[in-house]
């Protein structure tokens, strides 16, 4: 599980491409090394990958056919950045909200508004996922934990970024057309799943 609250975005230092399967390696700094092991869990761009080697110049993760497929890890080049988060542990302080880890579906960045003291970003989606997209609801992007604002449309919604979050994750150099990782909150999608199906029986 994580929390949505990233520790930075740092740089892949390699990818090496199999069939099927890619093995991305991430330099990571000290701090993010402390007790880690071979098969611990951490969010790259919000999706939860399995470390399976790691040493002082690098962590390196498996990314199979589904998940390059469903992600935007398949899009990432030597060079790139990406979010990182280690798997939250019991006792740590929630301050975003539980994640999985697991991605839904991918959305387009389509307008960016910047001021003096904060960005907005619009994002499009599939319309398949309206229904779990709510003004001032939890929503997860490349690994984020962000707060909805309120203008959701048929196809787009839009976040508020303060200067902490641009600094701190890959938004502060996103542009228009990147494609971000979404994960809809599990409490929402729990809701509104169990409330269409107690409608949809209802009918009946």
């Amino acid at each position: 599980m994580f929390t949505g609250i990233v520790k930075g975005y740092f740089p892949v230092s390699r990818i090496e491409k199999f069939n099927e399967l890619n093995r991305i390696t991430v330099q990571l700094p000290p701090e993010l090394l402390d007790k880690l092991e071979i098969g611990a869990s951490i969010a790259v761009n919000g999706c939860c990958l399995t470390v399976v080697a790691f040493d002082q110049n690098g962590v390196s993760f498996d990314a199979m056919k589904e998940t390059l497929r469903v992600t935007n890890l398949g899009d990432i080049e030597e060079g790139s950045k990406v979010n990182i988060e280690r798997a939250a542990r019991f006792g740590d302080e929630i301050g975003g909200h539980l994640l999985s880890g697991h991605i839904h579906d991918t959305v387009e960045i389509c307008d960016v508004i910047k001021e003096e003291n904060n960005v907005t970003i619009f994002f499009k989606f599939d319309p398949k996922w309206k229904d779990y997209i709510l003004s001032k609801g939890y929503v997860s992007l490349n690994g984020c934990s962000l707060t909805i604002g309120d203008k959701v449309e048929d196809d787009r919604f839009c976040v508020h970024l303060i200067p902490e979050t641009l600094k701190v994750t890959c938004f502060g150099t996103s542009q228009v057309g990147d494609r971000i990782n979404l994960e809809i909150d599990s409490q929402t999608q729990a809701i509104v799943t169990t409330v269409k199906s107690y409608l949809a029986a209802a009918k009946h």
